[in-house]
């Protein structure tokens, strides 16, 4: 084998093995998604979903409105709610209802007001 091969070989080497300690050192995930983002452990991943369905459920039981046009997502115990109401009221309700769930530490307001029509 030349020179030049064998320093080619050399580097190959090196660049696999860097990389196999760096992926080691950080825990780099494959699993990683915007849902399960690296900064979150197992547990709070499970916490957040479980809060999701409480607000979702919260929500539903509502006599007054029914609010299936809003998505609910939970990010380390902060809900925020986005999606579409027919009124400012609503909006108001929908936010008071998710505040009032146990565990929910903050509400993000991203909800819409239908146009009239």
């Amino acid at each position: 084998m030349k020179k030049n091969q064998l320093h080619s070989l050399y580097l190959i080497a090196c660049l696999s093995l860097t990389t196999a300690a760096a992926t080691a050192l950080t825990g780099c995930n494959n699993n990683q998604t915007a849902a399960n983002p690296p900064d979150r452990t197992a547990g709070q991943v499970v916490d957040d979903k479980s809060l999701t369905v409480s607000v979702k459920a919260a929500l539903a039981q509502n006599p007054d409105y029914k609010f299936s046009d809003l998505t609910v997502d939970t990010m380390n115990g902060t809900v925020q709610l986005s999606g579409f109401v027919n009124t400012e009221d609503q909006k108001s309700k929908a936010v008071d209802i998710a505040k009032g769930v146990q565990g929910v530490k903050d509400v993000e307001n991203k909800m819409t007001t239908k146009p009239a029509q």
